[in-house]
């Protein structure tokens, strides 16, 4: 949900309703009937929709060095996320003396953390909890325009020597209003003077939540303002069932000693968190693109884009290389929907088998999609390929939260890293 370089694809919107994949063996024997000697992964087609229940899924146990830990709930499904009606995942904070708990989309492509707010003199959209009330908050205040504070915001203005904010997001959405400091809650840590945007004037695809937690690495965001208690450091799990949930982990270790580790790149800009993307495979296969088609513009990892958007050209092979996997196995094509070009009719199945696909990073790292991730369902008879193309190969790719599934995505800015651990949740 960059506020800037990623225009083309904030805030996907798309439904994504991906329940847990049941293993089956139909989808395998679909597989080898065809003659494929290309890797699949098999998949319940009615885990593409949202289960009757909610059940909570076992926690994830950080390791000793994680010093807080939030619940992440999907987007979708009966679980609390699909109340909200937010396209990404939400995790709930505290804010103020004394707290009052909010829902908030938690975003990697953005740097200022802000809520609605009291008494929202000019627009607010329509939010579940109640709008936070400064007055009702013992350690609130505004930041001054003299602080330094305001000049770390990337749009500033000032009223009676009062910081004032803006954030404008690539889909047209927007916040402006006070920027203001009090005690921010994170599980069972206390937050004290932190800096966050007091919303008077917001529109936009918030849904019903709060507001947005910003976790960039721009001086405005969590992740910096918080440096010297969690190092730079966190980790998040997105689930892959509706019914489940995930986790945010603050501090050094919170992704566990398996995380599969590629360098982050920092030259590219203080927001965004840039990876090297050096190639994909389809079926276990490399896909023919050459290296520079990725580092043309870059590539980065942001947990508010929803599908992953590639350089055309890269695109295109992937599309061809997946089509062509499915179309050994005999599966029906089916129309395109918006931005998903590559689609298929799946009535009357049960269950399916779908080529793997696998990102490939600097340094040989491989973060192997899961099964969940491959594919975005719009009706059994209209199931698509869950990537786009940037309509061109100078526009950034970004890897979306879609495809960052089951995964424990870590982030940790002073080894200048970012990692994936599979299976995390």
């Amino acid at each position: 949900m960059a506020a800037s370089a990623a225009a083309s694809s904030r805030r996907g919107f798309l439904r994504l309703v991906v329940a847990a994949a049941v293993l089956a063996a139909f989808g395998l024997g679909a597989a080898r009937a065809a003659g494929s000697s290309v890797d699949r992964a098999p998949l319940s087609v009615a885990s593409l929709f949202p289960g009757p229940a909610c059940p909570t899924t076992a926690e994830h146990e950080p390791s000793a060095a994680a010093s807080a830990r939030m619940k992440i709930v999907h987007q979708h499904g009966p679980c609390p996320g699909r109340a909200l009606s937010t396209g990404n995942y939400v995790v709930t904070v505290g804010l103020g003396t004394p707290a009052s708990k909010y829902t908030v989309v938690f975003d990697t492509g953005s740097d200022t953390t802000w809520v609605q707010c009291r008494p929202c003199v000019v627009k607010c959209y329509k939010q579940k909890e109640p709008l936070f009330d400064p007055a009702k908050s013992s350690t609130y205040a505004n930041v001054s325009c003299s602080d330094p504070a305001c000049d770390d915001l990337d749009s500033n203005g000032c009223t009676g020597g009062h910081c004032l904010y803006a954030v404008q997001y690539g889909d047209g959405s927007y916040t402006v209003g006070f920027f203001a400091q009090d005690t921010l809650t994170i599980a069972h840590d206390a937050i004290k003077g932190f800096r966050f945007g007091c919303g008077e004037k917001n529109s936009g695809l918030f849904g019903k939540t709060a507001g947005l937690m910003g976790l960039g690495r721009g001086k405005t965001s969590l992740t910096v303002q918080a440096y010297d208690k969690y190092g730079g450091a966190f980790a998040y799990c997105l689930p892959a069932s509706s019914t489940g949930t995930g986790y945010l982990d603050f501090g050094p270790g919170s992704a566990g000693n398996n995380a599969r580790l590629t360098p982050m790149l920092t030259d590219k800009g203080q927001t965004f968190y840039y990876v090297g993307l050096t190639g994909i495979r389809v079926g276990g296969q490399q896909v023919p693109v050459a290296e520079s088609v990725f580092s043309t513009a870059g590539t980065l990892v942001d947990s508010g884009t929803v599908i992953t958007r590639l350089p055309a050209t890269a695109y295109l092979a992937l599309s061809k290389a997946f089509a062509k996997a499915m179309s050994a196995s005999g599966y029906k094509t089916a129309p395109a929907y918006s931005i998903l070009d590559t689609c298929y009719d799946f009535t009357g199945l049960s269950d399916v088998s779908l080529p793997t696909v696998s990102l490939v990073f600097q340094g040989g790292t491989c973060l192997d999609v899961d099964v969940s991730g491959i594919v975005y369902a719009i009706s059994q008879a209209q199931v698509c390929l869950a990537f786009a193309s940037n309509g061109d190969d100078e526009s950034v790719a970004i890897i979306g939260n879609t495809q960052q599934k089951t995964y424990g995505v870590l982030y940790d800015l002073g080894k200048k890293t970012v990692g994936f651990a599979p299976g995390s949740c």
